[in-house]
């Protein structure tokens, strides 16, 4: 999308008035009204469209720039496509359901969300993809915490701050990899010096997560048990129905490309599948579509493995659609790269420089709600700044991805921000509080940048 070119250059005022009236729109519908983030994106959409007619450009110009919006996205659409058949597919083979009773096996409610975060955190540096590490052990452990009846919005914020720890740090990330790239840092050399940042975040975090962790109980055990035996008589719970996770980890460490490895994944899955169950053609078709329905008699936890399915993405699809169209428009009528050049006029010490850019970040999140182009276009517009404030390129790489990477989805309409909501069943406004990994990121980068530490100067 940042390849989009403006056809329009509208002042820095006119800029600011209409991204203050998008963000205000969008906040009273979703926080007063509770309305679905589809609504405010596409009044979003038809104000934008509406000034853009007042400022007498053409329809058509005005809707290219909507379908090149959407069309930026379209990778990310069939990537949540398969998304929804690996949940199903993983269902259906005893995938999750074999992850959440090993992890009734270690998991006490003592510690619960803090295990949560470093299992999660793990996992996500294992395969570099948080939404990845959502849907699968992230699923599995929402479902624990729905057993267990703990704070739902708790353990997600914990899933959350884990999976996007792993986004941040691993060397197998997307997001990692594009922000040492845009920037033209060695990949290494930029994973250690956010460790600066990191780490005192992940230890805060787990901090946190502790102290929050709810007390044991014997109803807890009681109630654990009954589930264990309930999945035990599912037929599903075998050694071998943790293949398609172990192929899903050794393609992502291939560097196959996503879209392939989940594809693969869930075939692996479903063939696994028929070991324990006997599937028509039109059974399994059924499944990776309309999603897996169990029947164990079990009210719970027939709620806990019913999901997955390409059906089940249609509400996110739908919406990242909507919020790149908007994208399109603003970057086509060229309010982003107005913002851009305003706020940039403004830099002149080292501190202003990397809240300037942490800032840069969060409102492209905001306003776009897409982390890679948070990364791309805020690497792109201040890399200048830096150097003429002799900081090197490493400490804009770590900013992009402090308030880049691990912001998104803390916004109801980004891209992550859907999806982890609707694959958790949590509202990303209910887990944003309990997300302390993602919030104390973009802090601590602030934070360092005005006391002047943890920074590289140009040699």
């Amino acid at each position: 999308m940042f390849k989009i070119k403006a056809i329009h250059t509208p002042s820095f005022s006119e800029s600011i008035t209409l991204i203050a009236g998008i963000v205000l729109m969008i906040g009273v519908c979703l926080i007063l009204f509770d309305a679905v983030p589809h609504l405010p994106l596409l009044f979003s959409v038809l104000l934008l469209i509406a000034y853009g007619l007042l400022k007498r450009i053409p329809y058509r110009a005005l809707e290219k720039g909507l379908i090149e919006g959407a069309g930026s996205g379209m990778s990310a659409v069939f990537l949540f496509f398969f998304i929804g058949l690996l949940i199903s597919s993983y269902m259906m083979s005893g995938t999750i359901p074999t992850l959440i009773y090993a992890g009734f096996q270690i998991i006490t409610p003592t510690f619960f969300f803090a295990i949560v975060f470093i299992v999660t955190s793990i996992v996500g540096v294992s395969i570099g993809s948080s939404l990845t590490t959502v849907a699968t052990v992230g699923v599995a452990f929402i479902g624990m915490a729905s057993i267990l009846e703990v704070s739902l919005p708790l353990a997600a914020g914990a899933i959350v701050s884990g999976a996007f720890f792993g986004d941040k740090m691993s060397p197998l990330s997307d997001t990692t990899n594009l922000a040492s790239s845009i920037v033209g840092v060695d990949l290494f050399e930029h994973i250690r010096n956010m460790g600066w940042t990191t780490v005192p975040a992940f230890i805060l975090t787990t901090i946190f997560f502790g102290i929050l962790s709810p007390s044991v109980n014997t109803g807890d055990f009681d109630k654990i048990d009954v589930f264990q035996k309930t999945l035990l008589g599912t037929g599903m719970i075998h050694w071998y129905t943790v293949i398609p996770l172990l192929t899903l980890f050794i393609l992502t460490i291939k560097k196959v490309p996503a879209l392939l490895t989940l594809a693969i994944s869930s075939a692996v899955a479903v063939l696994l599948s028929f070991l324990h169950h006997t599937y028509g053609f039109a059974d399994v078709m059924g499944i990776l579509f309309k999603g897996f329905v169990s029947s164990t008699g079990v009210e719970d936890v027939d709620k806990l493995l019913t999901g997955g399915g390409m059906e089940s993405m249609m509400f996110t699809v739908s919406l990242v659609l909507l919020a790149l169209s908007m994208g399109g428009l603003l970057f086509t009528l060229g309010i982003i790269q107005s913002l851009l050049e305003g706020i940039e006029v403004l830099l002149k010490k080292v501190s202003s420089v990397i809240l300037a850019s942490a800032v840069t970040a969060i409102g492209i999140n905001v306003l776009i709600g897409e982390q890679y182009l948070s990364i791309l276009l805020t690497g792109q517009a201040f890399q200048s700044s830096y150097e003429k404030v002799g900081l090197a390129n490493k400490n804009l790489s770590r900013v992009i991805e402090d308030a880049g990477t691990v912001v998104n989805p803390l916004v109801p309409w980004s891209v992550c921000g859907i999806f982890i909501s609707q694959v958790l069943g949590v509202t990303t406004l209910e887990y944003l509080p309990f997300a302390f990994f993602c919030l104390l990121s973009p802090i601590l980068t602030i934070l360092f940048g005005y006391l002047g530490k943890t920074l590289t100067r140009i040699s």
